[in-house]
């Protein structure tokens, strides 16, 4: 719990069942965290057992594709304020603390990847994926006139239960370029946001997506081409004016965990 919210953590696996344990365990020993919701979404074998040896909740998503999965995660986490990451190895369960400090005065956080002192040696943050990260967030910055932001793709993300429920009916990407899909609706909801660094570990096994260049290289412009077609689409909409922050809790200290 933090400050009289409870915390949820959703983790999307397809084929993470050598980390998995691990993450979700590390992720409870922070002492902030409520719940962890595993979405399978038609994992390889031997991930449901993983899960079932821990005290995280596990749930089973048909709809093949990374944004179906988070989708599923955010209508069925419990928590007051749902932390998305991936059970891969890649983030560090502490790091939902630099998170948490701000969604005192944001309705949402996005991690970036992109700060070099906290890339480690051996992560998949090649130049390729550094800089083309970093160019399509500066282009969501200048095309939407928003805050700061260096990392389009980073999955690493908190968002309050109020605004995911906004968003979830307005969701319409079920594939792996969802980031940038809740990324611009929250954006144009006028909820207040911020972008911290977090760190960037090497991955236990290898990706999917981001294993193989040549599908990164597709994502990347599956990316920019949404991104564009919902710039077109939203063109001539008064973008709604960003909401006062949440209220701490009546009794809370700001910056205590309770």
């Amino acid at each position: 719990m933090w400050n009289g919210r409870t915390v949820s953590v959703i983790l999307m696996t397809y084929a993470e069942r050598d980390s998995i344990r691990k993450v979700i365990d590390d992720f409870f020993a922070t002492g902030v965290v409520d719940e962890v919701l595993v979405v399978n979404n038609n994992a390889q074998d031997g991930t449901r057992e993983e899960v079932d040896a821990t005290a995280a909740r596990q749930v089973f998503e048909q709809k093949q594709g990374y944004g179906w999965a988070s989708r599923r995660g955010l209508a069925e986490a419990t928590g007051d304020l749902l932390i998305l990451a991936e059970p891969d190895g890649t983030f560090l369960p502490r790091d939902i603390f630099k998170l948490l400090v701000y969604s005192d005065d944001c309705d949402a956080v996005f991690g970036t990847r992109t700060t070099r002192e906290l890339i480690w040696r051996g992560a998949n943050m090649g130049w390729f994926l550094k800089w083309g990260n970093w160019a399509v967030a500066k282009m969501v910055e200048a095309m939407f006139n928003t805050s700061h932001l260096s990392d389009v793709g980073c999955t690493y993300r908190l968002v309050h239960r109020s605004l995911a429920q906004r968003l979830l009916p307005r969701f319409t990407v079920g594939s792996s370029h969802f980031g940038p899909e809740l990324m611009l609706l929250t954006i144009v909801s006028g909820a207040r946001f911020v972008e911290v660094p977090i760190n960037y570990l090497p991955r236990v096994g290898v990706s999917s997506v981001t294993g193989d260049l040549w599908k990164a290289f597709v994502l990347g412009s599956q990316m920019i081409a949404f991104i564009v077609r919902f710039r077109l689409a939203t063109l001539g909409r008064a973008r709604r004016p960003a909401l006062p922050p949440t209220p701490v809790p009546v009794g809370a200290v700001e910056g205590e965990r309770l």
